[in-house]
């Protein structure tokens, strides 16, 4: 199964596009396969609550590593209401053999509504390994290795840093489409065909990636 996200603010976005792009060649690839879509920007998930906390101690404490008994952490009304957020996200994690996350980088890191959602399915020691991840991202600027901008990226090495090191997955794929902002600023007019080289080999990035899962 596919587990489709996107975060970016715009509705017709280069991060949109190109998940899309991926959703698209993913399913033709795996005709009759499970696929779900949740747009997190349009649709945001609440933030964490202080009854969230609640069952995170609970699991901690209890040295709970098995997701199908995270349930037995609910024990009040406020935590059943946090656990009615998290339950069916959370469903749709362990279900998918895919997850894909089309976002932007925002300030340098990601979306507030990708890392909501990231919150509220995330507990303490937690596996997902098995899975794959792939990012299709987008950026105004150039953040790729070499560049100069390169250590004020926060997003991409945020969210391989946190799927490595919370939910144990190796396998994880980014695609970004970059100088995005030479479209419209005037100080960047000299970088837009190498904006455009880029959503180009993003879009067969893409192709080729998702053909070959």
């Amino acid at each position: 199964m596919l587990l489709h996200l996107d975060a970016s603010a715009r509705r017709n976005s280069f991060s949109r596009r190109l998940s899309a792009l991926y959703a698209d060649t993913w399913r033709a690839a795996h005709p009759g396969a499970g696929y779900a879509y949740r747009d997190l920007a349009a649709h945001p998930v609440p933030h964490i609550g202080e009854a969230w906390t609640e069952l995170c101690d609970h699991v901690l404490e209890h040295e709970i590593t098995d997701l199908a008994r995270y349930p037995e952490a609910v024990r009040t009304p406020a935590q059943r209401a946090a656990w009615a957020i998290v339950e069916p996200l959370l469903a749709e994690v362990v279900a998918a053999d895919v997850i894909l996350i089309g976002t932007p980088m925002y300030n340098y890191s990601i979306p507030s509504a990708l890392k909501a959602w990231l919150d509220q399915i995330t507990f303490p020691r937690m596996s997902l390994a098995g899975r794959s991840f792939v990012v299709t991202g987008a950026r105004g600027g150039a953040y790729g290795p070499g560049t100069p901008r390169e250590p004020y990226d926060h997003e991409e090495r945020y969210l391989r840093d946190f799927l490595r090191g919370h939910f144990r997955v190796e396998d994880v794929t980014f695609i970004h489409a970059e100088l995005v902002n030479a479209r419209l600023d005037p100080a960047l007019a000299h970088l837009r065909e190498q904006h455009e080289e880029s959503v180009a080999a993003a879009a067969e990035a893409v192709r080729k990636e998702a053909a070959a899962r």
